[in-house]
Parts: structure tokens; C-alpha cells; sequence
């Protein structure tokens, strides 16, 4: 990771959570493997996409990587977390290797920093007495630390409404451990906007052979041509003719759970909304929402004279006031 991540998805340092969301979208599409499944370049700028919306849009990964710069995927990889909790003032290492960090054997840290007797002084100064690594025998040495889970992963993953509202099967990229996985993921009925799905053990891997960490997925529902969801409601803008509207009639309606016939009663107006019992978003327990119709009444783009003279003399005999209501 030795590349700004800031360049990479081409967002400067002050970025907000949403503009490293929409060019982290705008370059996964245009690098996608599937888009692109002979070009090795694209491939790998995927690869490097992914890994910079990785760190940047987790606020404790962002944090890290702009006090760290560089070395950032080292201190990771060695467990270290900045300002997690320990049982030591506070002060959270979860497994960190100093020697890897500063390099070294004998307690030498980078920039020349030295302890007498190597870590375990470090450990004194920096945690108190009580934390340090034991003595016994002819020297110190640390205790063995018992196996820690990996780092959990947060990934987003956008729906279309259809599978939100149905349910189904889906499949992803993403990029763990330096390559880009393709996996698949049950989606239950009803989720939304929001909601989180957790897979176990799909995570970062431990530094010290404990489980994985899990995979949280973030669910986020792009919107459809046609319906529109609010709660368990579905809303629909449903297109009908004059005749339709003004002399009343049956209708068909797709739904979720299949096409129904809608009653459209004579002289309905464009904005009249007719309610779909039981035909919304299901959850769970099996509990549904509605379909709430919107009328719009569709006119021909053209009308020959003689309709006009008929819409003329419909006018005359239906004399109307619609806009006597409307003031300011």
C-alpha cells in the first residue's frame, strides 16, 4: 500500500464519507474484472481501488492510515489498533509485534531508540511494571499470547429493489488479502436501506492463528424505474387513458408476488390514489405492507380534428371549476 489511497480513488485528504463513496463507485464500475475480463491493468486498479475504499471509508482504518501514511499496512497487519481498550490504562495492542514494527532483535527501535533490556523496558515505561513480559530463568521473555480473531471487514452492497423486497441470491467482489474474491450471499426478504448482513469468519485473518474476523455487509437499495418503497408500502404511478379514467375500468398491476387486477372506478382524476391490500414488502413474520396506485391519466402526444371536436363538445356538456380552490 505504498501509493496514496487519496489518489487513488482521486479524492483529496478532507473528503467527505460520500465523495470517497461516489468515486469509489464511479471506479469500481469503470475497473469492474467483469467489464474488463482480458485487461490485467484494469485488474489490478480494481484490486487497488478496493483496497483504498477499504481503509478510507472506515473511520478508525482512516484515522490510522493518515498518522501512519506508509506504514500504515504494516502496523496493521501486526494487530495493532489505534485506541482500542487494553487491560492496561487503556492502552490497546491486541498482539502488537513491536520488533516488527521498529525491526531489530535485541530491543533496537527505528530511529536508534534503545531499551537495556529490549521490549520488555519498553512494555515498563509505556504500561507500568504489572505489564510487562515475565521473568524467569536466565532472562525475559513474553508470555505467549493467547490466539486473537482477526479485524472485521465492512463492505457495501447495493440492491436492486426486486431482490431487497423478494429476497435471493446474490454475488460480489471483494478484495481480502490482496485478491479479489467472488462470493455469494443469501439476502432475506424485506431488507432495506440499512440493514446489515453478517457473514462469519469471512473477514481479515488473524495475525496469530485465531479465527477470522467477519464480513458486514451494509446494504444499500438502488432505486427502480417504477416503484418506489416507503416502510413496508410499495407506491406505483400507474399510466391509464381517458377512457379508462373517465368511464372506469380493470386494470392490471405487476406486484411483488405476481400480477393482480386493479378496479380504476368511473371519473377517477390523475393523482387519485387506490390502495393494494397485502401487495407491499413482506417481512419476516410474514407480514405485509401496501400497494398504494397513483392515477395519472396518459394523453395521446397528437389529436386528429375530430377528437378535438369530441373533447370539445365533452367539455361543454361537463361544464368544470377545477382551480377555484387554489390560492396563495
Amino acid at each position: 500500500m505504498s501509493e496514496d489511497l487519496y489518489q487513488t480513488l482521486g479524492v483529496a485528504r478532507d473528503a467527505s464519507k460520500d465523495e470517497i463513496k461516489k468515486a469509489h463507485r464511479r471506479l469500481a464500475l469503470k475497473f469492474h474484472p467483469d467489464k474488463n475480463p482480458d485487461d490485467k491493468t484494469a485488474h489490478e486498479k480494481f484490486k487497488r481501488v478496493q483496497e483504498a475504499y477499504d481503509v478510507l471509508s472506515d473511520e478508525d482504518k482512516r484515522a490510522a492510515y493518515d498518522r501512519y501514511g506508509a506504514d500504515f499496512e504494516k502496523i496493521r497487519s501486526s494487530g495493532f489498533h489505534p485506541g482500542a481498550g487494553g487491560a492496561a490504562g487503556g492502552a490497546g495492542f491486541e498482539g502488537l509485534d513491536l520488533e516488527q514494527i521498529f525491526g531489530g532483535r535485541g530491543g533496537r527501535g527505528g530511529g536508534g531508540v534503545q531499551f537495556e533490556h529490549g521490549f520488555s523496558d519498553f512494555f515498563e515505561q509505556l504500561m507500568g511494571a504489572g505489564a510487562a513480559p515475565q521473568r524467569g530463568g536466565r532472562g525475559r521473555r513474553r508470555q505467549p499470547q493467547a490466539p486473537q480473531r482477526g479485524s472485521n471487514v465492512r463492505h457495501e452492497l447495493e440492491l436492486p429493489l426486486t431482490t431487497a423486497v423478494l429476497g435471493g441470491t446474490t454475488e460480489f467482489y471483494l478484495n481480502r488479502g490482496g485478491k479479489n474474491e467472488k462470493l455469494s450471499v443469501t439476502i432475506p426478504p424485506g431488507v432495506e436501506t440499512g440493514s446489515k448482513i453478517r457473514l462469519r469468519e469471512k473477514g481479515h485473518p488473524s495475525h496469530n492463528g485465531g479465527p477470522n474476523g467477519d464480513l458486514i455487509l451494509l446494504i444499500t437499495v438502488s432505486d427502480h424505474p417504477y416503484f418506489k418503497r416507503i416502510g413496508k408500502n410499495l407506491e406505483l404511478k400507474l399510466p391509464v387513458t381517458l377512457a379508462e379514467a373517465a368511464l372506469g375500468a380493470k386494470v392490471d398491476v405487476p406486484t411483488p408476488t405476481g400480477t393482480v387486477t386493479l378496479t380504476v372506478p368511473p371519473s377517477t382524476s390523475s393523482g387519485r390514489r387506490l390502495r393494494l391490500k397485502g401487495q407491499g414488502v413482506r417481512d419476516r413474520d410474514g407480514n405485509a405492507g401496501d400497494l398504494i396506485v397513483e392515477i395519472q391519466i396518459r394523453m395521446p402526444e397528437s389529436l386528429d380534428q375530430q377528437s378535438k371536436e369530441w373533447i370539445q363538445q365533452f367539455a361543454e356538456h361537463n361544464p368544470m371549476s377545477p382551480r377555484d380552490d387554489i390560492t396563495f
